[in-house]
């Protein structure tokens, strides 16, 4: 008995050879390993991603591409025009409007903002962890802990406990702004 998938390919929905088919078929069950070779193999060149999912279209595409015919020069002509009138960006980055704003302004004004959640500068931090105290002050740039410059509460957090904290939520502190 025929199953679905055959009856349709026998109907023509798949507009492609039994052998092509197959080929497709057998890519669904390879590792993504093999899939870039294959990627490599199909494009010449090595593909950038490694999402299994994404590989194993890219090259049903070209598989099916190379036994239909690819695109004709009309179109690929076609094509690249359209794409010659298209603006590339239709949003500038979030940081321009800011830029743009403190373009005028002095050096000592363009340096990045301090994140109001934290602390003022001068404040110490205290939480008990693992039955020890840690303690850590609020610099202007940065904080201080164990005599040792820091840049963020986060690596501050990892470094007492040899994993990946938010320093937030280590040091306790609220998501509010500080006064």
């Amino acid at each position: 008995m025929d199953t679905d998938r055959e009856r349709v390919c026998r109907k023509g929905v798949y507009a492609m050879n039994r052998e092509v088919h197959q080929e497709i078929e057998a890519l669904r069950n390879q590792k993504t390993k093999a899939l870039k070779a294959r990627y490599r193999e199909l494009f010449g060149e090595e593909s950038r991603s490694s999402n299994h999912a994404h590989l194993f279209r890219r090259i049903a595409w070209r598989l099916q591409a190379r036994a239909e015919g690819e695109l004709s020069q009309r179109a690929r002509d076609r094509a690249a025009d359209l794409a010659a009138d298209v603006d590339l960006r239709l949003r500038p980055p979030r940081k321009f409007w800011p830029e743009l704003a403190d373009a005028g302004a002095n050096e000592q004004s363009r340096r990045p903002r301090r994140d109001p959640r934290l602390p003022a500068a001068g404040t110490t931090l205290e939480r008990q962890y693992q039955g020890k105290t840690v303690c850590v002050k609020a610099l202007q740039e940065g904080f201080e802990y164990d005599g040792k410059p820091y840049e963020s509460l986060s690596s501050i957090a990892s470094s007492v406990t040899g994993t990946r904290w938010n320093g937030f939520s280590f040091f306790r502190l609220k998501n509010e702004v500080q006064p």
